[in-house]
């Protein structure tokens, strides 16, 4: 697994948001928790709802029951971690000021990114392809069945008078066409 995909792995959608998890980046910043947390206290103008918001209880407890965390164990089970949008985890690399969090911001600012492109554009699969093709196929179908049946009831009784007319006109050439006795001394054979 590469870099972008582990820490796309870390990217969790809460309160509408994608977000990264304290300890999560605190563990990429190669900080401790405590380290990035007094850092952000120390900053709390730089952090507004929309940056970084502390997790309620019950999406603590959502989110840890879907993963094994081995740092969850370091932490008191009262502290409940902060969750940082994708601007939230720009202002980190302010906060911290060293190169690793400027490096790591880019690499957690581009899987936001890659994100956020797979969400826009899905990648287009043949099954998808398919079901868009049986989709305007069975429109088409409708759309020609829903012209056959507009036909008016004047329509329908010209197309009867039709049929009735070419049923008369082919009895009456089977009548014309019935052989006729031949004339003269030659007897037709029975």
């Amino acid at each position: 697994m590469n870099q972008l995909q582990l820490i796309q792995s870390k990217i969790y959608g809460i309160r509408g948001q994608k977000v990264m998890l304290d300890f999560d980046l605190a563990e990429m910043y190669q900080v401790e928790t405590r380290v990035l947390n007094q850092a952000v206290k120390r900053n709390t103008e730089r952090f507004p709802e929309d940056f970084m918001f502390q997790l309620t209880g019950e999406e603590w407890e959502g989110i840890s029951s879907q993963f094994v965390m081995t740092s969850r164990a370091k932490r008191p089970k009262s502290a409940i971690p902060l969750a940082f949008s994708e601007h939230g985890v720009i202002m980190l690399s302010s906060v911290l000021r060293s190169d690793i969090a400027i490096q790591t911001s880019i690499l957690i600012t581009r899987a936001f990114v890659a994100i956020r492109q797979l969400v826009l554009n899905p990648p287009v699969d043949r099954v998808t392809e398919l079901q868009k093709e049986v989709k305007e196929l069975k429109a088409y179908i409708e759309e020609v069945f829903t012209d056959y049946n507009d036909i008016n009831e004047d329509t329908r009784m010209q197309l009867e008078l039709i049929n009735e007319t070419l049923a008369e006109l082919q009895t009456k050439n089977k009548v014309l066409n019935k052989p006729k006795k031949p004339v003269g001394y030659i007897k037709p054979e029975e």
